[in-house]
């Protein structure tokens, strides 16, 4: 299974630690969304180059799992942001 979209964030969309919170949080107008350790793996990855199953390479040597089962579960973390217009997929 490949993956070839490419994420990143969108104008007015950052990741910040939330010293509140005591958690990273992605920041968009109105609204904000905390990240649990394995999201903001996931988003420390989003650089707007490196496709989705790209990341999933990665993220699957860091946490030495197999790269064919982190690449679902990636895609669809990715494609929930991308619902919420927390990102967007470079054409």
């Amino acid at each position: 299974m490949t993956d070839d979209r490419v994420f990143f964030l969108p104008r007015g969309i950052r990741m910040r630690w939330d010293s509140v919170r005591q958690t990273q949080v992605l920041l968009g107008p109105e609204r904000a969304l905390m990240l649990d350790e394995i999201g903001h793996a996931v988003m420390a990855e989003v650089d707007g180059a490196a496709s989705v199953a790209v990341i999933a390479s990665r993220l699957a040597k860091k946490f030495e799992a197999p790269a064919e089962v982190i690449l679902p579960d990636v895609a669809e973390f990715l494609d929930g942001l991308l619902a919420k217009r927390l990102l967007e997929v470079r054409s």
